[in-house]
């Protein structure tokens, strides 16, 4: 079995003096996708943020063996930690073609992988990103992480607010992205999680509650309801698809 290539160990996060993330442990595997899950705010995207220092954050983050809590956002980047946020922020005065060629930082960026992911994307390179829809947005969100070459991809809530079949889309565009690359992904559609996850972490209160396999959580009615706080799996898809979040 392979070394994982990121390594979180007692990670504990600060924003404005407040504590937000306690004691954070937990392994992702150097390939698939590992889903990092729990109930309403209970410092998902926290956690995210304390890997990236966006945040005030002490503990240990291990990048393919090397610690990079010391790091500045920028050299952690640099390192190979691609990071799609939760609220897209993408340049709106800007166009596609624009916002892509923003987010190059290797000498051979993967073009060609973007447009063969996002072919509606190549429809609309000349468009300004402010005017497209949320959903392609997103697009253009995660086609700025895949345009270079990481380790790693930080993926926060990408289906948020996004019509099913646009969820369906964003789905399948991290399908296709997580055969090149492993991803640690902040998502609530339960839906979403069965196709694309091998594996979960769940927090609760600012720690890590359960870790395993994907199926182990999502076949047990019972850990469902415990952990995330829904009757059952169908009710987390039920509608919008997507349990809301408050940060």
């Amino acid at each position: 079995m392979s070394e994982p290539i990121l390594v979180v160990d007692r990670l504990a996060g600060r924003i404005a003096g407040q504590q937000v993330v306690e004691d954070v442990s937990f392994e992702v595997p150097a390939t698939g996708v590992t889903a990092l899950l729990g109930r309403n705010g209970v410092g998902k995207t926290s956690t995210i943020k304390s890997i990236l220092g966006l945040i005030d954050r002490t503990g240990e983050v291990r990048l393919a063996g090397t610690r990079i809590d010391r790091l500045p956002t920028h050299r952690i980047v640099q390192r190979g930690v691609g990071y799609v946020p939760e609220d897209r922020e993408v340049f709106g005065a800007l166009t596609v073609a624009e916002n892509l060629r923003l987010a190059e930082r290797d000498a051979r960026p993967r073009r060609e992988l973007v447009e063969q992911l996002f072919p509606d994307l190549v429809q609309r390179r000349a468009q300004r990103a402010g005017t497209l829809s949320g959903g392609q947005q997103q697009m253009v969100s995660l086609a700025r992480a895949l345009v270079n070459e990481n380790r790693i991809l930080l993926v926060d809530e990408p289906t948020k607010g996004l019509a099913p079949k646009l969820v369906d889309e964003v789905a399948a565009a991290l399908a296709a992205a997580a055969k090149t690359v492993p991803i640690l992904l902040v998502e609530q559609n339960l839906h979403v999680i069965r196709k694309l996850a091998d594996r979960v972490v769940v927090l609760s209160g600012g720690r890590v509650v359960f870790t395993g396999a994907a199926t182990e959580l999502l076949d047990d009615e019972d850990r469902i309801r415990r952990y995330l706080g829904v009757h059952d799996a169908a009710d987390a898809v039920e509608n919008t698809g997507t349990l809301e979040e408050t940060r």
